[in-house]
C-alpha cells in the first residue's frame, strides 16, 4: 500500500516543480477533448433526430384542406386506398393531431393549450410497402380533390442518415488525430521532467532501483494529466451544451417536434469516455517517454 502512495507523492511533487509544463499539457489536451466532445454531442443529437422520425420512413402524410366536407374527406381516403402499394390508410382528426403534438412536446406541451383555435388540419396517414409506393402516393395525392399538402419524410431521413454517418466518420478521424497529438504532448512533457531529474534518476539506478520503480511516478503523472484534462473537458462541454440548449432547445422542440438529448445524460457518457481516453493517453505517452530514457 505504501508504494502507490509514494508514486503519487512523487508524481505530484514533480508536477509541482514543473507547473508551467504540466499546465500547458493539460490545457492543450483539454482543448482537444473539448473539440471531440462537441463532435460527439452533434452526432448524438442528429442520430437521435433521425431515429425519432424513422418511424415515418414508409409513411406519407396527406393533409386535407380546411373546411372540406365529410364527403370530400372520405373520398380522399377512398382514392388513397386504391393506390398500388398502400397497405393502410388511417384518418387523423385535427384534435387527435393536436394531442399527439402535445405529447411530442413533452413538458412544453402546455404552450399549445392557449391557442385561440386548433391550426392543424385533418389528415390521412398512409402506410406504404416500399419506396416506389411512397413516391407514387406523394406524386398522385396532390391531384386529388380536397388535398392541401403532402409530406413525405424518406428523402429527409436519408439525408440525415448521410449527415450522421459523415459526422461519425469525422469524429473517428478527429479522435484518432487528437489522441495521437495528445500522446505526443504527454510524452514530451514527461521527457522534459525526466531531463530535469536526470541526475536524481541516475543515482537511483546506481543504488539499485528497478526500472519500474523509476518509471511509476512518471506514469502516474501522465494519468493525472489525463484525468484532469478529462474533468475540465467534460465540464466545459457540459457548460457549452447547456447554454446551447437554453438558447435554442425549446425552439427546436417546437419547430421539429423532437427533443434534444438531455445534457445530464450526455455528460455521464462523456465523462466515462474522456476518462478512458485521458488515462490511456497518459499511460501510453509517459511509458513511451520513460522507455526511451531507460532504454528498456
Amino acid at each position: 500500500m505504501s508504494r502507490p502512495g509514494y508514486n503519487l507523492k512523487q508524481a505530484f511533487s514533480q508536477m509541482g516543480r514543473n507547473k508551467g509544463i504540466y499546465f500547458t499539457a493539460i490545457l492543450a489536451i483539454t482543448a482537444m477533448m473539448l473539440i471531440l466532445g462537441l463532435f460527439f454531442v452533434a452526432f448524438v443529437n442528429i442520430n437521435s433526430f433521425t431515429k425519432s422520425i424513422e418511424k415515418d420512413y414508409n409513411v406519407v402524410q396527406i393533409y386535407i384542406k380546411d373546411g372540406s366536407s365529410k364527403d370530400v374527406t372520405e373520398a380522399v381516403g377512398t382514392e388513397l386506398e386504391k393506390t398500388k402499394g398502400v397497405e393502410k390508410v388511417v384518418f387523423v382528426t385535427k384534435d387527435e393531431a393536436m394531442e399527439t403534438l402535445k405529447k411530442k412536446w413533452g413538458d412544453n406541451g402546455y404552450l399549445l393549450e392557449n391557442l385561440p383555435e386548433n391550426p392543424l388540419p385533418d389528415s390521412y396517414t398512409v402506410y406504404v410497402s416500399d419506396k416506389d409506393a411512397a413516391n407514387s402516393v406523394a406524386a398522385s395525392a396532390p391531384d386529388i380533390k380536397g388535398v392541401e399538402d403532402v409530406v413525405y419524410y424518406r428523402d429527409t431521413i436519408e439525408k440525415l442518415a448521410q449527415l450522421s454517418h459523415f459526422i461519425e466518420m469525422g469524429s473517428l478521424i478527429a479522435m484518432g488525430f487528437l489522441v495521437i497529438v495528445s500522446i505526443i504532448i504527454v510524452a514530451n512533457t514527461i521527457k522534459l521532467t525526466v531531463f530535469n531529474r536526470e541526475k536524481e534518476i541516475g543515482i537511483m539506478k546506481y543504488l539499485g532501483a528497478t526500472n519500474w520503480f523509476v518509471r511509476a511516478p512518471f506514469i502516474w503523472s501522465g494519468i493525472i494529466i489525463g484525468v484532469l484534462s478529462s474533468a475540465f473537458a467534460t465540464g466545459l462541454t457540459h457548460l457549452i451544451y447547456t447554454k446551447i440548449i437554453g438558447i435554442i432547445g425549446s425552439d427546436i422542440t417546437r419547430m421539429l417536434s423532437v427533443s434534444i438529448v438531455p445534457a445530464e445524460q450526455l455528460t455521464q457518457v462523456l465523462l466515462v469516455m474522456f476518462l478512458c481516453i485521458g488515462i490511456g493517453i497518459g499511460v501510453i505517452g509517459s511509458a513511451i517517454s520513460i522507455r526511451r530514457f531507460l532504454n528498456v
